[in-house]
């Protein structure tokens, strides 16, 4: 085995394979288990060193042994290692079990006694893995009868159902429909609950490094006064976070790793913010921004006159 399968191949093999299994079995979320618990990059570490040890100890091991071996001993270690994989009599074993084949030499001893036109049959038993495989396909068909027919696990309509609600979930995630994004024209500032959550979420994960959570301002400005660099108000706000700023490099456009609508819930919790003024806040920068507020059209008046009302000829 360590012939077929050398050392640089066995170490990364065992180690990818562990690993595999602490990434599948730990619940990390979206960071790898290694990088989330230090604890697993320790014990990988610590496996990896000992798979390592262990090789090089045994290296070590066969070379001793081997210097101990007589030249008698030496040469049939030899013979042994110029067998190849199929010639070894574990491999041939495991075919002679599976196969319950006979050799030619043995063919007469099961030759039936009939004969077709000159063709003769051999009695040969069949191999044991059809035979395995055929007995897997009854057990698997009595328990399919008892789990769906007779127990009635679930119902052909119920894991359709089930596999739609899959397929509306994934249909979800997939990029809305241009009628369905919010743009710089059509975005609103935002102030349920549900909404603001979300914002603050993100604004937490995303921007509080730059502006604080608190929204006071560090390296970005203070996000509290009535200040604003870009302009403030729901659109320009909106479109600062989606492209980024010209400006300032730091602030890069967040279009690509956030939807339209997530962009708005982080635009109307930072309108939110206006006027909290936290403690050890930035001075403010920038113009004081002052919403202007559409001018709606007043409603039309119309006069009434009284087409029966007859004026007095002045000087009367």
């Amino acid at each position: 085995m360590k012939k077929l399968i050398p050392s640089y191949v066995r170490v990364p093999l065992l180690f990818a394979v562990v690993f595999a299994a602490l990434e599948y079995f730990i619940d990390s979320g979206d960071r790898p288990a290694f990088i989330k618990f230090p604890m697993v990059a320790l014990f990988l570490g610590v496996f990896l060193f000992l798979l390592i040890a262990i090789e090089i100890v045994i290296d070590a091991v066969d070379k001793v042994t081997y210097h101990l071996l007589t030249d008698e001993q030496k040469k049939q270690l030899a013979d042994a290692q110029t067998v190849s994989f199929t010639e070894s009599k574990w491999y041939q074993n495991i075919v002679a079990k599976l196969t319950r084949s006979n050799e030619m030499e043995r063919e007469e001893d099961i030759m039936l006694d009939h004969d077709y036109d000159g063709i003769k049959e051999l009695d040969n038993v069949l191999p044991p893995w059809w035979v395995y495989l055929f007995y897997g396909t009854i057990i698997f068909a009595a328990v399919y009868l008892v789990r769906f027919h007779i127990v009635g696990d679930y119902t052909q309509a119920e894991e359709f159902n089930k596999e739609v609600e899959l397929a509306e979930l994934e249909k979800s995630k997939l990029p809305k429909d241009a009628s369905e994004e919010i743009s710089y024209e059509t975005v609103v500032a935002v102030t349920d609950a549900a909404s603001l959550a979300k914002g603050k979420e993100i604004f937490t994960n995303a921007c509080a490094a730059c502006h604080k959570a608190d929204g006071g301002g560090l390296v970005g400005p203070n996000l509290t006064d009535k200040h604003w660099i870009n302009g403030g108000g729901i659109k320009n706000v909106f479109k600062l976070i989606s492209e980024g700023s010209k400006n300032n490099p730091s602030m890069v456009a967040w279009n690509k790793n956030l939807s339209s609508k997530d962009i708005q819930s982080v635009a109307s919790y930072v309108l939110s913010l206006q006027g909290s003024n936290p403690p050890g806040g930035k001075p403010a920068e920038g113009e004081i921004w002052v919403e202007t507020a559409e001018a709606t059209p007043a409603a039309a008046t119309t006069t009434v006159v009284d087409s029966t009302k007859v004026e007095a000829p002045v000087g009367k």
